[in-house]
């Protein structure tokens, strides 16, 4: 294993432009280093990695396998540099230019985006935001909460580090509004047993609210179409004798616009609670705290309305 202590962290800097120019002159520009000093910096990194990392092809270099593995994670290493130095003591939003990486589902980015972006604007308007969306593993690690300033995740799902509460919404059951199965606006639990589902997945293996909600009803959902995320089931369900289960929110937003009814069922319904989850590490951190704040104002608006 190699001891990081004896490590000199300038050669990840010098790998990341290589990585990405592919050319000794070119990385040299970018970091600000002459053609040999590159030349140098790659020699000690192929005796590091035991591998050549650039190979000639033609006139030019072509990356080596081992060399593109190991873009993405040179990448979150560079992501996190950045990160490390933007941590000051003090946090000034009017002033303050820092980008925050914030991570959560599609529901939530639906919800949450524009009034958390109208606050950035008003209170620190030179400060930026990137979105992404929730890591695809059954579990959000701790790792993930390393690469990101802010994970929103719901609750109860084992997501590890520091949290705070946001906002939480109810799952519904959204069918198309010609659906032979509804009755005065209601599924009986007989049909819920017989029609066809569209299930909403975040991971190969991990389970969500819903799938807890249908097996405490002891109900073995028959899927006819499996979408990553909420966003997509009411697109699925419309036009179909399918069924689908969404937060209250995204249901009544698309309902009429796409000819569905909210059924009412026997189930009770699951409340999802989304939370702010961070890192232990990064709980010192004024603008991560100063953050946090803000997407609480965020979600009060998504709770209340312009009132909050």
């Amino acid at each position: 294993m190699t001891d990081v202590r004896k490590l000199d962290l300038n050669l990840i800097v010098v790998l990341d432009a290589l990585l990405a120019e592919r050319n000794l002159t070119r990385a040299g520009e970018l970091v600000g280093m002459t053609q040999p000093a590159v030349s140098g910096a790659l020699s000690r990194l192929r005796d590091l990695l035991d591998d050549p990392l650039l190979v000639r092809e033609g006139r030019g270099f072509t990356l080596t396998p081992f060399a593109d593995s190991l873009m993405p994670s040179v990448a979150d290493c560079m992501a996190e540099v950045h990160r490390m130095f933007e941590v000051l003591p003090e946090f000034d939003p009017a002033t303050s230019t820092r980008t925050f990486l914030l991570s959560a589902s599609d529901y939530v980015l639906s919800e949450l985006t524009s009034p958390l972006l109208s606050i950035l604007e008003r209170d620190a308007p030179h400060t930026n935001i990137e979105f992404d969306g929730l890591p695809m593993e059954d579990v959000v690690s701790p790792v993930d909460l390393l690469r990101r300033d802010i994970t929103i995740a719901a609750t109860g799902r084992g997501v590890p580090g520091k949290r705070a509460s946001l906002f939480s919404d109810r799952f519904v059951c959204v069918v198309d509004a010609a659906n032979p199965a509804l009755r005065d606006g209601a599924l009986s639990l007989s049909a819920l047993h017989g029609l066809r589902h569209v299930r909403s997945v975040f991971g190969p293996h991990a389970s969500t609210h819903i799938d807890d909600m249908l097996s405490a009803a002891e109900i073995t959902p028959r899927v006819a179409v499996t979408v990553q995320g909420f966003m997509q089931v009411p697109f699925a369900v419309t036009g179909t004798s399918w069924v689908g289960w969404v937060p209250e929110r995204t249901a009544r937003r698309y309902a009429d616009r796409l000819g569905l009814t909210i059924a009412r069922t026997e189930i009770a319904p699951s409340v999802l609670v989304e939370a702010a989850h961070w890192h232990p590490s990064k709980s010192g951190d004024p603008a991560l705290t100063w953050l946090v704040a803000q997407l609480r104002a965020a979600s009060e608006l998504v709770e209340f309305g312009a009132d909050a």
